[in-house]
């Protein structure tokens, strides 16, 4: 299978690799018809900016540099600007994939749908809890 200079480049050394503490959001993504994994950290301030962004994918070259590429894409966006990266924008950076491995860069999309997601449950869940706690006192 061809991959191209960069994707090679990036696969031995992500920049974005690994957990992070104080996350606030946290997107899951598994393709069935090949069990890759991603999983994409988020930490997103008071102003609904993505601050910092961290992968962990359990799966092939492709899919750890589009995890990669995703999250240089979306630190320092607002959550909408985010949620308007497609996997096009991936491609665009990391050059075209063999058609089998098309649907990496699509799970990085995804990553950032799922991630956006958690943040926004978990903003409810706080809203629920602090109205809970006002109604006690």
């Amino acid at each position: 299978m061809y991959y191209n200079r960069y994707i090679m480049e990036r696969f031995q050394y992500p920049t974005n690799a690994g957990g992070m503490h104080g996350a606030n959001a946290i997107g899951e993504v598994v393709k069935d018809n090949c069990t890759d994994l991603t999983r994409l950290y988020l930490k997103i301030n008071d102003k609904n900016v993505i601050e910092n962004a961290k992968f962990k994918t359990f799966g092939c070259c492709a899919s750890i540099v589009s995890a990669d590429v995703t999250c240089d894409l979306v630190k320092g966006k607002t959550i909408e600007e985010a949620l308007s990266i497609s996997n096009q924008d991936v491609i665009n950076i990391i050059g075209e994939l063999p058609d089998k491995k098309a649907y990496c860069s699509v799970m990085a999309e995804e990553t950032i749908q799922s991630a956006i997601d958690d943040f926004y449950k978990r903003k409810e869940k706080e809203a629920k809890k602090a109205l809970k706690e006002t109604n006690i006192d």
